[in-house]
């Protein structure tokens, strides 16, 4: 048996063949075995592409790991493709000489021209360069399940688990929580239950008796910080940070959502909890999502809603009325590419400017970026908690790539760091006269919350302009040029109640890398290869976006350059290049894919020796 550090396994095929749910399970298992590890869902937009061609290509990649495990990895070691569009699409990032396990049975002539291929592809020179195990995962399947209760094509179905069986044996995985896991899945079912874990052992078997082909792997648990873990995607644990939220702040938590790709599993998530009182509501469209949150806030819960960046066009102008009418309201974007439907299961950052100025008016938001899967958690409840202590919009930023990948993720210590958020609800904010102004402010510039039905507190608020402390409708020009310095002003002292920036790293150097959103653990993971050289070199990564850490400017000053990338054509560059004047360079890309350590280390290293980078998105 190899002992290995880390291993990266992608698993693909058609959408039928339950690659996400074998992949899954691979990681499941995985992190209960201690393992560290990362996940990378990747499966087409369409319902149901045409079957067998590269369009209709769903895959899982895994990076488990003995050691710390940013990402799910540059390049697979091991590839299980079921079927020829699967080797198609994949094959160019395989790693060279790496494994791949090929489902012969669907390796057809029928099958080679629905992708593309003019005869069978593991037959050419180009697979000279890798480890070809050909396997008849299918009909041996059907012939581990042909005494089984179940129909042919429920037979067929299982050849997933019979894969991942496979797998098990080549990295030393436990079958015993899948097969909890089936039993569980289809208790109401015992012939499924027989069927997949038959298949599942069989895999293993079969695995077992190649062994002069198929090499057999250990990958020690990884030392990790003790604590009691779970394995976490960044939509739940978006969730669950706002259920902490509204449980800190003592309030109802409300959801209006419209669903969209892939935003949607936080609505689902939730709805999994009105034991805790959580309300939600799926509307007709965005602008009804967003509309009935605005009425839950008004009528004092922690209200919120979802999208991506389709909806949250739609939802524009209903921000403008959020953030007018001054009251908490948290709107989360799972950002995806774009623009317009462009491409719905795929990862993005092109919606930091939407952000900023994607309502009309000057209507400034606070801005908040998870930066992975179990950061969700943290940057959802901090959302929570400003939109709560600043009664203005937050918008929060995942993206794709971190809203469905997951990792273990340490159980933190809600009473310490998660137990209290001081809301602004006022039973008490009358006057001498016994007058109500709902526009009377702190040293912050925070107006109180009075929740309609609380005596003495009734008030109205509308879209129209305020008049500043008496809440009235004003057309004077004087009165909106102050309110709309006040609104600006209450969000820029917002940085009094962030925390300051840090570095990894020294605090000055050769190259500053400055990241933002789910793009941190390439940049973290290449930054620190870097340092091991002895390179001066370190990272800034952003979650507090507007108002930015107030040491920012000071940080970028002490860098020789600065680089900047992103997952787009360069909005973060230009936001630091207008602000600190800083002649920060971008490294953009716009493939609906992460960013690859490896060409993360190339441009560093090409920007510190004085080479240059070559910018994927530069279109001069």
């Amino acid at each position: 048996m190899e002992k290995l550090e880390s291993v990266v396994i992608r698993f693909s095929g058609d959408s039928g063949d339950g690659m996400q749910l074998t992949g899954t399970q691979f990681s499941n298992t995985s992190a209960l075995m201690g393992n560290d590890l990362s996940t990378f869902p990747d499966f087409p937009a369409e319902i149901r592409a045409p079957q067998g061609t590269v369009a209709g290509v769903s895959g899982f990649q895994v990076n488990i790991g003995s050691s710390e495990v940013n990402t799910p990895g540059d390049e697979p070691d091991v590839l299980i493709a079921m079927n020829p569009a699967a080797l198609k699409a994949n094959i160019g990032s395989l790693k060279k000489g790496g494994t791949v396990i090929a489902n012969i049975d669907a390796f057809t002539d029928s099958n080679f021209k629905k992708c593309g291929y003019d005869s069978n592809p593991l037959k050419t020179h180009d697979m000279e360069t890798y480890k070809v195990i050909e396997a008849n995962i299918t009909s041996q399947t059907l012939e581990a399940l042909k005494d089984s209760e179940i129909d042919n094509k429920s037979k067929g179905r299982c050849k997933n688990f019979y894969a991942l069986g496979i797998t098990y044996f080549m990295f030393g995985r436990d079958l015993e929580p899948t097969i909890k896991w089936v039993q569980e899945k289809f208790k109401k079912r015992p012939d499924l239950v027989d069927a997949n874990v038959k298949a599942l052992k069989a895999g293993r078997n079969y695995a077992e008796t190649i062994e002069t082909i198929v090499s057999n792997y250990e990958i020690p648990a990884a030392k990790i910080s003790p604590g009691t873990y779970r394995h976490i995607n960044g939509n739940t644990a978006t969730a669950w940070g706002l259920m902490q939220a509204a449980e800190a702040a003592d309030l109802k938590l409300f959801l209006g959502s419209y669903p969209i790709t892939p935003a949607s599993d936080i609505l689902h998530e939730l709805s999994r909890h009105k034991n805790f009182g959580i309300k939600t509501f799926q509307a007709e469209d965005e602008i009804a999502a967003i509309s009935s949150s605005i009425g839950a806030s008004f009528a004092g819960a922690l209200s919120l809603t979802t999208s991506s960046g389709p909806g949250i066009a739609l939802k524009g102008e209903a921000l403008g009325l959020a953030m007018i009418y001054e009251i908490p309201l948290v709107i989360v974007n799972i950002q995806r590419g774009g623009p317009s439907t462009g491409l719905p299961t795929k990862t993005e950052q092109s919606d930091l400017n939407q952000a900023f100025h994607g309502r009309n008016g000057d209507c400034p938001l606070i801005i908040v970026a998870a930066s992975r899967p179990s950061d969700c958690f943290h940057m959802a409840y901090e959302a929570a908690r400003l939109t709560l202590e600043h009664m203005t919009p937050v918008m929060l930023l995942t993206d794709g790539y971190i809203a469905n990948g997951a990792e273990p993720w340490k159980l933190p210590d809600l009473e310490k760091d998660y137990s209290k958020i001081n809301s602004k609800v006022t039973t008490s904010s009358l006057e001498e006269d016994g007058s109500y102004l709902p526009y009377k402010r702190d040293e912050k510039l925070v107006r109180p919350w009075a929740i309609p039905g609380t005596p003495g507190h009734e008030h109205r608020l509308g879209g129209l302009e305020k008049e500043d402390i008496t809440g009235n409708v004003c057309y004077d020009p004087e009165n909106h040029l102050h309110m709309s310095k006040i609104r600006a002003k209450k969000v820029a002292l917002v940085a009094d109640n962030i925390p300051l920036q840090e570095i990894e790293g020294e605090d000055s150097g050769d190259l500053l890398v400055v990241s933002w959103g789910g793009t941190y653990g390439a940049t973290h993971m290449a930054v620190r290869q870097l340092q091991k050289k002895g390179r001066k070199i370190s990272l800034m990564h952003l979650k507090y976006i507007n108002p930015l850490p107030k040491n920012v400017g000071d940080l970028l000053k002490k860098f020789k350059q600065i680089l900047v990338p992103e997952l787009n054509m360069g909005q973060m560059v230009d936001i630091l290049n207008a602000k600190f004047k800083c002649d920060a360079i971008g490294y953009n890309k716009v493939m609906g894919l992460p960013f690859k350590i490896s060409e993360l280390v190339e441009s560093m290293e090409g920007l510190m020796d004085g080479k240059g980078i070559q910018n994927p998105a530069d279109f001069s």
